[in-house]
């Protein structure tokens, strides 16, 4: 196939990756042959992994509403992923806050290309390319110490990511080490792949194929995702299915049971 502009000269194409696997789910068009097939492999078994990513892109927007009301304008958006309609800089601006900064950071080279290139022009943003994984690699990057003060609150977006970290690697060390680096006022918002019983033959068929892909899917119960969050205090409704954190007249209509994941928003006070 023909290389499109926007993807580095390095990138395999015919090998799967996670956010173009995501940005396919989304409806999205920034994705290749490889990531399709292997999205329409586990589509075959379970139709709703669809819906449970669109769900994951409403809680994100819901989410960001709710901080911005709050009063939060500084937003880092770990493992972002492709950017597609309904990126936080545009939730902040249909919400007419117009002081926002948003960094996104990926490590996937697809993904921070086409971020760069799109919002080249949009001004209180960043892209970085780094691992989450490494809190403290991902905070030393000159880009996010120039756009984000953290003396002043800051939203840790950590959505549809957690659940490719193994528990060797300490999830939740992980996600103390961001917010040790926010002021009393963040927030970290974390959506997670799981479920609260066991899983049906189709589920069982999925995660089977995310297990020997490149990037293994790890499924958590609410309590261990609660778990994650170590001392924070989770604002209502606490960890609850995604569809269900503090829906509002916009939401789609939750997945149909099949594939569950669940969300919550935690304060450090």
């Amino acid at each position: 196939m023909d290389r499109p502009s926007w993807a580095p000269a390095d990138v395999d194409l015919d090998r799967p990756s996670v956010a173009r696997v995501y940005d396919y789910y989304l409806g999205g068009s920034h994705n290749f042959a490889a990531d399709r097939a292997f999205a329409e492999q586990v589509l075959k078994v379970m139709p709703a992994v669809a819906g449970l990513a669109r769900s994951n892109r409403a809680f994100l927007r819901r989410a960001v509403r709710e901080l911005a009301a709050q009063g939060v304008r500084q937003f880092l958006d770990l493992g972002s992923g492709i950017p597609t309609v309904g990126n936080v800089h545009e939730v902040l601006t249909d919400a007419g806050i117009t002081d926002g900064r948003v960094v996104y950071v990926d490590h996937d080279p697809v993904a921070v290309a086409h971020s760069r290139a799109i919002l080249a022009e949009v001004p209180g943003t960043a892209v970085v390319a780094g691992d989450l994984r490494s809190p403290a690699e991902v905070l030393a990057q000159p880009e996010i110490r120039d756009l984000l003060d953290f003396d002043r609150p800051v939203a840790f977006l950590l959505v549809a990511v957690l659940h490719f970290v193994p528990d060797e690697l300490r999830p939740a060390d992980i996600v103390a080490a961001y917010a040790a680096a926010g002021a009393p006022g963040s927030h970290v918002v974390l959506s997670h792949a799981g479920l609260d019983r066991p899983l049906t033959p189709a589920e069982e068929k999925a995660w089977e194929m995310y297990r020997k892909s490149p990037t293994p899917l790890i499924l958590r119960t609410n309590e261990q995702v609660a778990a994650l969050l170590g001392d924070l205090t989770l604002l209502p409704p606490g960890v609850v299915a995604t569809h269900l954190w503090r829906p509002d007249g916009d939401e789609e209509s939750p997945p149909d049971g099949n594939a569950v994941g669940s969300a919550v928003v935690a304060r450090k006070d």
